[in-house]
């Protein structure tokens, strides 16, 4: 599998044994690295400040000897390169040009030295005297030097890198801690990879911050960010370095180091370069702008195939983790609650009627509901939990259902819907043995008649309770249980509705609220049109009919947060579900998915108003505009002829 045809770069960060002013040592350190990283296919790989050397060497700096000799060094690097072209090594070096000294970052390769980017901005405060040693990059003259009869390009302005893969740019340490730091110019120029070479020393509480830094200017500029710092070979004299590498992706941290270990640390993460290019491409204020001082190189690395990816591919991307699990559940419950609260208030309503079927959507869009009178200060009684027991109702949710209305306090209305609907077969000419889509709308527009009618008779409106996922699939009758005054489901896919009951279960809710919400929990879904079985049990389950909706959740975040095209999508569900589906399914239901989310448009095109809580939703009036009338052939073409074999070469 040629991961770099799927949009990715495998990038690494490495801080390896160092002895000061070793460079003999340092070198050799340094190659074994590099072969680690060559064994495991890394393109790109970053060092920390001034490795050649060490960074703490003081005023060895000034020796001739130490400069010559890591000049020399880096020569041998080069050299040792030659025989690697899939990998490109970014080292730090003092470099003397006339009668000033730079700290240097290096970029070589197969090629030999590509360039040398200066260190732009050199702290003189109470730990680091580098300008005792060191002139900033604006002191340059000359914008090239001459290295083993080589011309190598130097650039103060900074320098943009080009790989047939991605571009990447380089800062060094004190540039990232600066109010506008040189990387934030790269990224506008277009660089998509981001590099740190590092000397950041050891203080209580500075990693967290350090850390932070990393995350934020990842996120700010939409790329990756590798930082690779200065181990403990380093001199203790005053000081203390740890070795702290980090990968970070736009805001998310991918991979960091042991720190404080006394071994070469290395750490390699595969960047979704599709990813972060498609961010920028929807950020309308992010404009790429060319200017004449910053010098572009091209360079050539060849692409690899793994057997491993080193990425994890989250099953379930809406749903938070254990650690923001508090933090992000309760936003999404205190968005909907407040959404609903607001079109109350605006419309002077205090009461409304919703259909309570023992289902989980219907569950939360109750809990919600009683979450938002409870804040207005209204009364429970005022909302109408209406159950509507049809042809395949079984006795488990129906249930479920009264148990849950009478424990929360509403107002519990039963309204039968078999004899209207029964009528409504004869004034049709319907046959009740014909199982057709027919019998089951029929069934969906009634009740919402029934909750439309009543809501007028009360002076309410009706909550909806469809979610995101059904919207996705268009698994919703049209003007039936699509429709409603007001949803607060609307963008809260499938698989987070269950982690929002189970949430609002154990943390917002009295003991015999609980137990009835965890037998929810444990119920197929299901929209119970059909007769129950002969045991009485749920016969119509929705996932033997669109598939399971844990990969259509999976297809729908990567389709809208990313852009991902369809071979794209399947790799990663492929990752994401190697021990749960085989490759074939996840391709059978990649293709339902395209086609019902291309055929089922015009059901999106006018949906009720309802609260965003997450980055996906697909609102007309918001993320999503998309022509009813569109067809889905591109992206099955794109699947056509393909036997869902794992990890495919293209």
């Amino acid at each position: 599998m040629h991961i770099n045809d799927f949009g990715f770069l495998r990038v690494a960060a490495a801080s390896p044994k160092l002895r000061v002013a070793d460079c003999d040592f340092n070198t050799a350190e340094i190659k074994s690295v590099l072969e680690r990283a060559a064994r495991e296919e890394v393109q790109l790989i970053c060092f920390p400040e001034l490795c050649i050397t060490a960074y703490s060497c003081g005023d060895l700096f000034f020796q001739e000897a130490l400069q010559r000799k890591a000049v020399a060094s880096l020569t041998e690097l080069a050299a040792f390169m030659k025989g690697k072209p899939s990998l490109i090594a970014i080292v730090g070096l003092p470099l003397r040009i006339q009668s000033s000294l730079f700290n240097m970052a290096a970029v070589i390769s197969s090629e030999g030295i590509l360039g040398f980017v200066p260190k732009t901005n050199i702290p003189n405060d109470r730990e680091f005297y580098e300008k005792r040693w060191f002139a900033p990059a604006a002191d340059l003259s000359d914008f090239s030097v001459e290295i083993g009869g080589e011309d190598v390009p130097i650039s103060p302005e900074g320098m943009i890198f080009h790989t047939p893969f991605a571009n990447f740019g380089i800062e060094i340490c004190e540039d990232l801690w600066m109010p506008v730091p040189p990387s934030s110019r790269l990224a506008l120029q277009g660089a998509d990879v981001l590099f740190n070479l590092s000397a950041s020393n050891e203080l209580v509480g500075k990693n967290r911050y350090r850390k932070s830094l990393v995350l934020q200017q990842s996120g700010r500029c939409n790329a990756a960010y590798v930082y690779a710092s200065a181990g403990c070979g380093e001199s203790t004299t005053d000081l203390v370095f740890s070795g702290a590498c980090f990968i970070a992706e736009n805001g998310t941290m991918l991979a960091e180091s042991k720190r404080f270990s006394l071994g070469s640390e290395l750490i390699i993460a595969d960047i979704d370069i599709d990813a972060l290019r498609h961010d920028r491409l929807m950020n309308t204020n992010y404009i790429t702008v060319a200017t004449d001082s910053t010098t572009e190189i091209d360079c050539e690395i060849e692409p690899v195939t793994p057997e491993k990816m080193y990425r994890i591919f989250h099953p379930h991307p809406f749903i938070p983790s254990k650690e923001s699990a508090e933090e992000n559940l309760s936003e999404v419950f205190h968005i909907q609650t407040h959404g609903l609260a607001k079109r109350l208030q605006h419309t002077g309503v205090e009461r409304v009627a919703i259909g309570v079927s023992g289902g989980l959507d219907s569950t939360l869009a109750l809990l919600v509901t009683i979450k938002t009178f409870d804040i207005l200060g209204l009364p429970r009684e005022n909302i109408a939990g209406i159950t509507m027991p049809g042809f395949g109702t079984t006795d488990r949710t129906y249930g479920n259902a009264i148990a849950l209305m009478k424990a929360s306090g509403v107002t519990v209305k039963e309204i039968t819907i078999v004899d209207a609907v029964k009528q409504h077969f004869s004034d049709i000419g319907h046959d009740m043995n014909d199982h057709s889509i027919t019998y089951e709308n029929s069934q969906a527009r009634e009740r919402t008649q029934i909750l439309m009618d009543y809501a007028n008779k009360i002076g309410g409106l009706v909550v909806g309770t469809g979610n995101l996922s059904e919207l996705a699939l268009g698994w919703a009758t049209y003007n039936g249980d699509h429709m409603s005054m007001y949803s607060v489901n609307t963008s809260v896919p499938k698989t987070l509705v269950a982690s929002l009951v189970r949430w609002i279960a154990d943390t917002q809710m009295e003991e015999s609220s609980r137990r009835i919400l965890h037998d929810v929990l444990d119920t197929p879904f299901s929209p119970e049109l059909l007769p129950a079985g002969t045991d009485g049990k749920i016969a119509q389950k929705t996932e033997f009919f669109v598939g399971p909706y844990e990969l259509h959740d999976f297809f729908l975040y990567r389709m809208l947060r990313y852009g991902d095209h369809p071979r794209r999508i399947l790799l990663m569900a492929q990752q994401a579900f190697t021990s749960v589906y085989e490759p074939e399914v996840i391709l059978k239901w990649l293709k339902v998915f395209y086609k019902r989310f291309f055929s089922q448009q015009f059901k999106r095109s006018c949906l009720p108003d309802g609260p965003k809580v997450g980055s996906i939703n697909l609102s007309p009036r918001g993320n999503w505009r998309m022509p009813s009338d569109a067809v889905a052939t591109v992206w099955l073409k794109e699947l056509e002829n393909y036997s869902g074999q794992q990890n495919p070469e293209y």
